[in-house]
């Protein structure tokens, strides 16, 4: 929700929007009962769905932070984003870019938005030439997902799109923590705003609100 007078006009060029897997090359290179770091209920959930038998930790920090905890062998692996390692040039600590299929990313991530003024027209002009259309395209059907659930960083919600021609291709999925309880739903469409509305309604007649609530409580 953005205050009165100001608009998210311009979003950049999608760096990498994948997850990556830090710590070892594969998810099979990880034993039964590792330790995996994540603070990200939407991680965590699509990961235990998968391989139940790991031990999630809880993960903040900045990506220092989060790195030096790895080091210091408190977990087996951690999964941050590609985008926020490429950037910071730690492209080397990627031990995986996860495919979509087993982690769907979040709705915006590795697409970098920028705020200002809606009234300042100089603004705008000089920042014009950073906007990317399709970027802003996949972006703004992810969003519109999230928006629609009332979501957030908090609950377990993945959001993703792709550009197929003319068209989107966009994936959605809400889930409990634990990954016992996952409902996705998936669209095709020309029209960001109105495919994501498409596919956050086809969630919520699965029960997403019922296990959004859960997971916020």
């Amino acid at each position: 929700e953005l205050p009165p007078g100001l608009t998210l006009g311009v979003i950049c060029e999608r760096e990498d929007p994948r997850d990556a897997l830090v710590g070892v090359a594969s998810f099979d290179d990880l034993p039964e009962g590792a330790r995996l770091g994540t603070s990200s209920l939407r991680r965590s959930c699509q990961v235990m769905q998968q391989r139940p038998d790991l031990q999630i930790g809880f993960l903040r920090g900045n990506v220092n932070t989060r790195l030096a905890k790895l080091d210091a062998g408190e977990f087996d692996a951690i999964i941050l984003a590609c985008a926020g390692l490429k950037r910071l040039g730690f492209d080397d600590r990627i031990g995986a870019a996860i495919d979509e299929d087993f982690l769907l990313p979040a709705g915006g991530q590795g697409a970098v938005g920028i705020e200002y003024r809606e009234s300042d027209s100089r603004v705008a002009e000089l920042l014009a030439p950073l906007a990317h259309d399709e970027t802003s395209r996949r972006v703004i059907a992810e969003r519109t997902v999230v928006r629609r659930l009332d979501g957030g960083c908090d609950v377990p919600i993945a959001s993703f799109a792709v550009t197929e021609g003319n068209s989107l291709w966009l994936r959605a999925l809400v889930g409990s923590p634990d990954g016992k309880t996952v409902i996705a739903s998936e669209a095709r469409g020309s029209e960001p705003e109105a495919l994501g509305l498409e596919v956050a309604d086809a969630l919520l007649a699965k029960g997403a609100a019922e296990i959004l609530k859960a997971a916020r409580s």
